[in-house]
């Protein structure tokens, strides 16, 4: 009976993967039927074939699933025509409940008899015996024989927490119970003071720009964390899983952040391998409608590193809602050798302007600096180490006009910025009129040409930062350039520019070549 009600509770299975040669071992798991085949068996190397109560009842919990999340979007129309029609009385009320209980009364009646499907299925009834024994005992052995399976996250169990001492970084500036320090509150205007008042005067703006951030400003942000496209896209979600498992011998993880927000990982290890990268781990940070079972990570992988990649929260087996503050919080990493970002901007609020109402200027500024502030040229200037930028010459979504007017593109934006805290003797007025020449170039060649025109002396540039940093340390930002001519400062601005910056002729979402995928430069 116990395993009847675990089968009626439990997780939906969706496939079973191929064991690797290398890891099969006899099941030591109590309680698993030893009449049952090897469910990694030829038979079994497929996708979950549940049996026709489960699947018929999965499909009708499915639909009133769908049909809820469109209900729930559509919920502040449906009231407002309710109101208007004077359907939200109390004797209109009244009897809607009673439609409502019975529902879900019937619901409750269909998951019951899934689970009465799943409990004649040795195949499910393995699995929930693993699941059962992984939660009472997080062996090794355990765990596995769990990762042979893939099914709903929600029922994974925990493998890291923040509170571990091998990620508990506090005394380093890393994450504590109140998360990674990421958004500094708006600067008052000179003159004013945060007084009662003007708290007050603020108070419907705030109110206003919250309810925006919450419902539709987010999900514009992040399409992907919107119910009904991830279950459009979870067939491709789940091919992508089963490629990096069974052909990349990828271990999936459940990564419990400082926030409460359980985050979704796919770790490939290479080092075991002959290429030399694989002893370098690469951490895939997604775009935001992206997700690691069919992004970015595909990249590193063939170039051959070690890989780390995991959902944004709110995505596919990642909990919470993806604010900026909770990106943070699961992704805090104090240890990194370097930094690439491709495709990507400098500020949100430039972008984000391109696709609203001019009259909403005030509001959409206000909501973002306040709630969806991506200040990546802020928290980028901060880092310390080497860095490349990737710039898309046909990139449509981080351009501010047309994707062919490669100067709005906002990557240019992300270059300067980055390049005058770092060297803001160098990137004075000769310096950033030249290198803004160079980024206009239209073309390699008319690139080459002004780098060219201007004679840039690449060992003298490398002479004149090495004997700097000889000097003054590695620590940003430099003063180098402080007494130099006017002509050095463009040639080392030129060299720095080109040093920072790659150009990839593609738009925003092509996947970028492995012989694309380059360590940043260093000294």
């Amino acid at each position: 009976m116990a395993k009847l009600l675990s089968c009626v509770l439990g997780p939906r299975l969706y496939k079973i993967y191929r064991e690797r040669d290398s890891e099969r071992a006899p099941s030591s798991v109590p309680g698993t039927p030893t009449s049952v085949t090897n469910p990694h068996s030829s038979s079994w190397d497929t996708y979950y074939q549940p049996r026709a109560l489960e699947k018929h009842a999965d499909s009708i919990l499915a639909l009133a699933s769908v049909f809820w999340s469109i209900s729930y979007y559509s919920s502040p129309f449906a009231f407002f025509y309710l109101y208007r029609k004077g359907y939200l009385s109390l004797s209109k009320v009244v009897p809607f409940s009673h439609y409502a209980g019975t529902l879900l009364l019937l619901l409750a009646g269909v998951a019951c008899l899934r689970g009465i499907g799943r409990w004649t299925n040795p195949q499910y009834r393995q699995f929930i015996t693993i699941l059962e024994a992984t939660h009472r005992n997080h062996s090794a052995e355990n765990k596995r024989q769990l990762a042979n399976y893939n099914f709903d996250f929600r029922s994974w169990p925990v493998d890291f927490h923040w509170e571990e001492p091998s990620s508990r970084k506090e005394s380093r500036g890393g994450p504590s119970r109140r998360g990674v320090a990421l958004l500094r509150p708006e600067p008052l205007h000179r003159g004013t003071a945060d007084t009662f008042l003007n708290r007050v005067k603020k108070l419907p703006c705030q109110i206003t720009s919250y309810l925006v951030a919450h419902t539709l400003g987010r999900r514009m942000l992040y399409p992907g964390s919107v119910y009904l496209l991830q279950k459009a896209l979870m067939p491709v979600l789940l091919q992508g899983q089963a490629r990096l498992v069974e052909e990349c011998h990828g271990r999936r993880a459940k990564l419990l952040a400082c926030d409460g927000n359980e985050i979704d990982t796919m770790f490939v290890d290479r080092r075991g391998t002959a290429e030399p990268q694989g002893q370098k781990l690469v951490i895939c940070c997604e775009g935001n409608a992206g997700f690691y079972e069919v992004g970015c990570v595909s990249t590193p992988l063939e170039a051959g590193y070690s890989v780390l990649g995991w959902n944004h929260p709110g995505f596919a087996g990642s909990t919470g809602v993806p604010f900026p503050q909770n990106e943070a919080n699961a992704m805090s990493y104090p240890d990194i050798s370097a930094v690439i970002l491709d495709a990507s901007f400098d500020d949100l609020v430039p972008l984000a302007l391109k696709v609203m109402p001019d009259s909403w200027r005030g509001l959409v500024t206000r909501t973002v600096r306040q709630h969806l502030n991506l200040n990546n040229a802020e928290q980028l200037c901060r880092y310390q180490g080497p860095v490349l930028l990737i710039r898309r010459t046909r990139d449509e979504i981080i351009t501010t006009t047309v994707p062919e007017d490669i100067m709005s593109n906002r990557g240019n934006d992300l270059l300067l910025k980055f390049l005058q805290h770092r060297y803001p003797r160098v990137m004075a007025e000769e310096g950033l009129r030249v290198v803004r020449q160079w980024l206009e170039a239209s073309s390699q060649l008319e690139e080459a040409s002004i780098y060219s025109r201007w004679e840039v002396e690449e060992d003298w540039c490398l002479s004149v930062l090495r004997s700097y940093q000889a000097e003054h340390g590695p620590e940003f930002p430099w003063s180098v350039g402080e007494d130099m001519s006017a002509d050095g400062r463009r040639q080392l601005a030129l060299f720095l520019a080109q040093k920072h910056l790659n150009n990839f002729e593609a738009t925003h979402c092509t996947p970028l070549p492995a012989q694309n995928f380059q360590m940043p430069w260093h000294l």
